[in-house]
């Protein structure tokens, strides 16, 4: 049995560290102190501190999971390396990411969803390189390739290019091919999307003089 000796407020943190007569404390939300009943001269077992410390890793890490969560949708690999980043145990990762998913914030294929669709609304890209993205951010590939599956290259590529004419007024036509295809190159379209795109920019500006 341990006995509660002291519990000291952390400043400017919902927390405080529990210290007990052999000498150790255990730092732990205020929620939780209150809640078990925790005060000077109370006696826990090695089982209750433990089961103390495991709940207040818990909490750590779903509040954590949400916070993250808030900022901006993630995919669950991400969330999980973040949350480990942070020193959390694997028990208390796995109990958040499980308790994001019942509260219906934590979704791949949504993630994906909104990751193709913020994509191509910023800065379009083509179809593999998107997927790549997907990938790198731990969705997996049929879940990835679901998501991706309405990207037109070619559409895409020339809506990509729209943004760009203006920086591009003035050149003649091997420079406009050459910066303009470096543009969407950069951008992972394909020599053949790349083409029919720059003919076309360049046919419709022409037109346009």
């Amino acid at each position: 049995m341990s006995t509660v000796t002291a519990i000291t407020r952390l400043a400017r943190r919902r927390r405080a560290d529990v210290s007990f007569e052999d000498g150790t404390a255990l730092s732990l939300g205020l929620d939780l102190i209150v809640e078990r009943g925790l005060v000077v001269g109370a006696t826990l077992t090695p089982v209750q501190r433990r089961d103390l410390e495991t709940e207040d890793q818990r909490r750590l890490a779903v509040a954590g999971a949400l916070r993250l969560l808030a900022a901006h949708p993630r995919s669950e690999k991400d969330l999980r390396q973040r949350l480990r980043r942070r020193g959390l145990p694997p028990p208390a990762v796995d109990a958040a990411v499980e308790r994001m998913k019942e509260l219906g914030y934590l979704n791949d294929t949504a993630f994906a969803r909104f990751w193709v669709d913020s994509r191509q609304a910023a800065t379009p890209r083509s179809r593999r390189y998107v997927l790549f993205e997907l990938e790198r951010q731990g969705v997996d590939r049929e879940t990835a390739e679901e998501a991706v599956a309405d990207i037109a290259d070619v559409e895409v590529a020339y809506e990509a290019a729209q943004r760009r004419l203006r920086a591009l007024r003035g050149l003649d036509r091997p420079a406009f091919e050459r910066r303009l295809g470096a543009f969407l190159s950069n951008r992972g379209f394909g020599y053949g999307v790349a083409r029919q795109v720059i003919d076309r920019c360049w046919s419709e500006q022409a037109a346009g003089e």
